[in-house]
């Protein structure tokens, strides 16, 4: 594999830096930038062009108008084609695009290889499901024909979270282009850099300018103006609850279909009889991969009292043999995304050792680390199902251990938040588990596993997590309208 330390300084030079609009690059029109920082040693990484209103209207009519045009006249199996040709092609660049994802967020080299393939996946997945959306005959009768015809909606807006840039990115916008939408999206600010390489890679296979486009800034300024622009038909937003619910308020008011994934504090329920072994690797994956910067991440472990203590030695033993660095040095964990969400754990690294909770592992940064938005791998115990630490959303490499006496006990602390984004159970019961499951709020419900499922599986939560559902078929099926025809013989 390449030195990736040695070829950093050849790609820096190589960085977008400005909007993909109509299969072309354009400067804001007001002419404003922002800095994209390596979070790995706070160092500039370049200026991006900060959009506002009316670099998302020229995005949103150059979408419209090929959305109405040529896109909507290519077959449903040519779509499938340029879908599969854009994967075949962003494999071949798999190691230009990870590092470009390694440098904006931080994470290990071997994480951004891994999202890279996993989007080849969705690509895969949604090229060939492109020609198999089907209509269906309605039985009105022997003098009637009626029949259903499944249409893309339209011009789709993409809001993208910062954790998986280009996973997010791919997630939405390869089934709304399966579906025959066409899509503008709007990376997050602190990660825009494969999210701009997507949009050009797409037009080098062969889709028609307009089709993807990408305006770079922040949620005020273009977020905003991107779902309330009229000519678009659809959303979907990944990110924190107060702008989900901003976002759903403003798709009211112009009645289009929204997708929101907000969020979750995602409980893992270590029954008396659970594999131990097992349950606690799951958990080391589940707490400290991409740093813990994961809305379906373990956020809580709710482990019987018989095994609370072993639980908790095993974990912190294999969260202490983690490495934090640099991400092109390939350690276990990077830094955190920002300044800003290194903040945001410290503040409840705080509260969890002024709290009566025991803090096993971690708590602060590693010493040897001396910039970067780097946390240590953090293990707390004994902690108050009501604090803040088990309450909220911590989006760090932070694990949270409370126990359990009764599955009554265990259900009602499960339950007991907002979140109901996913679920994990451990049981050597299958029956146990399955009735359990059951009784979860959660739109996922793992059991003897984490981060069960694949591009097949529907993912989405209920309650403050979110509504609709993604991957699968649904997530397909949320860019088409039905439209019903019916003739009279």
């Amino acid at each position: 594999m390449t030195d990736h330390r040695h070829f950093n300084a050849e790609l820096a030079g190589r960085l977008p830096d400005r909007h993909f609009i109509d299969g072309a690059w354009e400067k804001s029109a007001n002419g404003a930038t922002f800095e994209t920082i390596d979070p790995s040693d706070e160092e500039v990484l370049g200026e991006v062009s900060r959009g506002d209103a009316s670099d998302v209207d020229a995005a949103v009519r150059a979408a419209d108008r090929v959305q109405r045009g040529a896109w909507r006249r290519l077959a449903p199996a040519e779509r499938g084609r340029l879908i599969a040709k854009l994967a075949d092609a962003l494999e071949a660049d798999a190691e230009r695009f990870a590092l470009m994802e390694t440098l904006d967020v931080g994470k290990p080299i071997k994480e951004s290889l891994g999202d890279v393939r996993g989007v080849c996946a969705t690509l895969r997945y949604n090229a060939g499901a492109a020609d198999k959306m089907e209509g269906a005959t309605i039985p009105l009768g022997f003098d009637t024909i009626d029949f259903t015809m499944l249409e893309p909606v339209g011009v789709t807006a993409h809001v993208v979270p910062w954790n998986y840039p280009l996973g997010m990115v791919a997630r939405s916008v390869a089934p709304a282009l399966a579906a025959g939408c066409t899509a503008v999206v709007k990376p997050a600010e602190q990660s825009p850099l494969t999210a701009l390489a997507f949009a050009e890679l797409c037009r080098k296979v062969g889709f028609p300018d307009g089709v993807v486009n990408v305006v770079t800034g922040y949620g005020e300024e273009a977020g905003a103006a991107l779902v309330s622009h009229p000519l678009v038909r659809g959303i979907t937003f990944t990110g924190s609850i107060e702008t989900g619910r901003k976002i759903y308020a403003n798709a009211a008011q112009g009645l289009k279909p929204a997708v929101l994934e907000l969020g979750g504090k995602n409980p893992m329920i270590v029954f008396d009889d659970a594999d131990l072994d097992r349950a606690a690797f799951d958990a080391l994956d589940g707490a400290f991969g991409n740093s813990g910067q994961v809305c379906s991440s373990s956020s809580r472990f709710l482990v019987h009292r018989s095994l609370r203590e072993a639980f908790v030695e095993k974990l912190a033993t294999g969260a202490a043999k983690l490495t934090v660095g640099r991400g092109v040095d390939n350690c276990d964990l990077g830094p955190l995304v920002s300044e800003e969400q290194y903040g945001k754990v410290f503040s409840y690294l705080d509260q969890g050792r002024s709290s009566d909770a025991r803090l096993r592992l971690g708590g602060g940064r590693p010493k040897d680390l001396g910039k970067g938005y780097f946390v240590a791998p953090t293990v707390f115990d004994g902690v108050d199902p009501g604090s803040r630490l088990a309450r909220e959303e911590i989006f760090g490499p932070v694990a949270v251990v409370m126990d359990f006496e009764t599955p009554e006990e265990a259900l009602a602390i499960a339950n007991g938040l907002g979140y109901g984004l996913v679920a994990g159970v451990y049981s050597q019961d299958i029956s146990r588990a399955l009735s359990f499951a059951r009784d979860i709020e959660a739109g996922s419900v793992w059991i003897n596993g984490w981060f069960i499922g694949g591009v097949q599986a529907p993912t989405g939560g209920i309650k403050d997590s979110g509504i609709g559902r993604e991957r699968g078929l649904p997530g397909i099926r949320n860019y088409l309208s039905i439209k019903n025809i019916g003739i009279r013989l």
